[in-house]
């Protein structure tokens, strides 16, 4: 029997979970779907997914069809979780997008369908809650194609929507013979000569959509099953089986880590290729260069049957796995052969905010925590301040941070509160800055010739570190010890702020070759090590920086806002005055829809006073759209975490002090 990894996405309270729910009851796994509402679904297990009716962790649970058996992934809704759905996308043989035919095309639909079509996932899309009242499934299409920008085939219609009669009527027309013709010749010719036939039709069909080049679209309802026999079968026959051989070569990545009852790691794993065995020792990680991957043994190993795992002694390609024994296991790490690398495919949290730990609350047990939670969600970005004793995660919003409140309290028994989130900004280059200090030579206190230049790079290129020096003119180790330091000094630029996005070149570079007297041993005091390397870099790249200049950068989200039309005249000097930029005005009828960018430190504010603007009428949905240099006010500043090689006198004076 084939397998299938299929994930479930879309904008919250789309119904994913709800059909999620169906689709088990409709292949027979449970007697009865589970509400949302109830708090009884299969994959929202966590109490607190459960009390707010919100998907915060991904899930797996498997069921099996006439000649597949699907690994189901029902993954967040809500955008301040989107990392989880991010993890998922790279170990999915297909999705399907849910979309509200009430509350049609979100934010979040936009977001997931482009970053599906970016990543070639074969989708299919089911318009869901037919039967509510407001839907209006014949409009969807219209709407879909105009704010998707996608090739959609109507894989039938809807009838009676609005009602709880509401049905689909299942059947291809010729607006599907359209769509599919404009990518196969051989078929246009044939619609031209009016030769298509049903046959060929749905074969066209399925090719197309196995390669996304096509969306086959369904309607139906998650609550009444109205189209979910539709959409099942559709899962099976137009969306691609799982590949790998189950002899080849072992390579399997994580996608999700969780910690058992003992404290152990527990790994959520996609086996790609070979087969993975209870009792293998197995190198998993990324190999540092010069260094080992790190190795362990599969001590208990699980796949999914049901809505429950159950243990298997192995697991072949194509399976997603529960894996334990492997103690130092990140998400993203590969297991075996170094498989496709782990990609950021939406944009990394804007907010960050100061937890304060509350009476009786430990902060060393606080920052342990925080740090397991970072395991499970490395997007949330743990920031310790030593000399504050003050500890801050990154977040993608008001709703993420209570969930974090709330987990450090049911999980670890931590009681916490904390200070007013802020923007996260971070630091370009603004030209070309370069600088060296050598051995022996002025103020250096360290025995190393470190010379380093930086260069702007284009948004989204990363940090590359190159070499314009002999790759032998020194021990690898001090070359190593360069890189690794260059991209942690760039965690904090001239204003405390990530530099995301630069080139850095290693222009000079020298060492004392390691001295040692008659009888005696190493004399560090006249040989290179590490130390020198990884202290001096901080001095060589701030300097360097200095020298390019740094532009200050904050996020800034697209939004969509529509409101009565007659609420324009006070609603747009408002938006002016938080720098939003509408960029496009709409007015079908007695409403407007503005589009547009603000920046995101202002969405807060423009959500609470959006009530009182537009008589309570006005809906904003925003998303982050892209970085803009700070142009109005002071540029904000950061404070700093490190030893500060901004101020070399206070930055020695922290080095030699760790060192005693």
């Amino acid at each position: 029997m084939h397998l299938l990894n299929l994930g479930i996405l879309a904008h919250v309270d789309a119904g994913k979970t709800s059909l999620t729910e169906r689709l088990l009851h409709t292949a027979g796994v449970i007697d009865e779907a589970g509400s949302v509402d109830d708090g009884n679904t299969r994959t929202d297990t966590l109490a607190l997914e459960r009390r707010r009716g919100i998907t915060i962790k991904s899930a797996v649970v498997s069921f099996p069809l006439d000649g597949v058996t699907v690994n189901l992934i029902d993954t967040p809704g809500h955008p301040d979780f989107i990392a989880e759905v991010e993890r998922v996308l790279g170990i999915l043989d297909g999705a399907v997008l849910v979309v509200s035919a009430v509350e049609g095309v979100q934010a979040q639909t936009r977001v997931l369908m482009r970053t599906l079509r970016r990543l070639g996932i074969p989708t299919l899309v089911f318009i869901n809650k037919i039967d509510r009242r407001g839907a209006n499934g014949s409009a969807m299409l219209d709407q879909m194609a105009r704010r998707l920008a996608v090739p959609l085939v109507p894989m039938g219609s809807p009838a009676a929507s609005g009602t709880r009669a509401a049905r689909f009527v299942p059947g291809l027309g010729p607006a599907a013979a359209e769509v599919l013709a404009d990518r196969d010749d051989d078929l246009l010719a044939a619609y031209v000569d009016d030769r298509v036939d049903r046959g060929r039709l749905h074969a066209a069909l399925a090719t197309q959509a196995r390669r996304s080049q096509v969306h086959p679209v369904y309607f139906g309802s998650a609550v009444t099953g109205a189209g979910v026999p539709e959409l099942v079968a559709g899962i099976e026959r137009l969306l691609p089986a799982a590949g790998g051989d189950p002899a080849g070569p072992l390579s399997a990545t994580v996608f999700k880590v969780e910690r058992g009852p003992a404290g152990e790691k527990i790994a959520y794993a996609r086996v790609f290729s070979g087969t993975l065995r209870v009792r293998d020792r197995i190198p998993f990680g990324h190999a540092a260069r010069g260094a080992d991957r790190a190795e362990g043994r599969v001590t208990a190993l699980s796949v999914f049957d049901g809505a429950a795992d159950v243990r298997r002694d192995s697991a072949g390609a194509g399976r997603i796995v529960k894996v334990q024994g492997l103690g130092g296991i990140r998400i993203g790490d590969p297991l075996g052969a170094p498989g496709r690398a782990y990609e950021h495919h939406f944009a990394p949290p804007t907010l960050e905010t100061v937890v304060v730990p509350g009476p009786g609350t430990d902060r060393r047990s606080l920052h342990l925590a925080l740090t397991q939670l970072a395991e499970q969600d490395p997007l949330i970005g743990v920031r310790h301040d030593e000399l504050r004793g003050e500890t801050s995660v990154s977040l993608y919003g008001e709703v993420q941070k209570e969930v974090v409140q709330a987990t450090l309290a049911e999980e670890y028994g931590l009681d916490v509160t904390f200070r007013e989130t802020t923007t996260l900004c971070i630091e370009r280059p603004a030209g070309t800055g370069h600088a060296v200090e050598f051995n022996k030579q002025g103020a250096n206190p360290f025995l190393a010739t470190v010379g380093l230049r930086v260069d702007p790079a284009p948004p989204g290129a990363g940090v590359a570190f190159r070499l314009e020096v002999e790759l032998g003119s020194m021990p690898y180790a001090f070359f190593k010890a360069v890189e690794d330091t260059v991209r942690e000094t760039l965690g904090q630029g001239l204003h405390g702020w990530r530099i995301p996005d630069c080139t850095v070149t290693m222009t000079h570079c020298g060492y004392s070759p390691r001295q040692s007297h008659a009888h005696q041993g190493f004399d560090k005091s006249m040989s290179s090590t590490g130390y020198d390397f990884r202290g001096l870099t901080p001095l060589v790249l701030t300097a360097a920086l200095r020298r390019a200049g740094t532009v200050v950068h904050e996020p800034v989200h697209r939004f969509t806002l529509q409101a009565p039309a007659d609420t324009l005249g006070a609603l747009l000097p408002v938006l002016a005055r938080l720098g939003a930029v509408p960029e496009t005005t709409g007015a079908p009828g007695a409403s407007a829809v503005l589009e547009g960018t603000v920046p995101a430190a202002r969405v807060h504010e423009l959500e609470q006073r959006l009530p009182g603007l537009t008589r309570g009428e006005g809906e904003l949905e925003t998303a982050f759209d892209h970085y803009a240099p700070v142009t109005r006010g002071t540029v904000p500043e950061r404070p700093r975490t490190d030893r500060n090689p901004l101020n070399r006198k206070e930055y020695l004076l922290n080095v030699m002090r760790g060192t005693d």
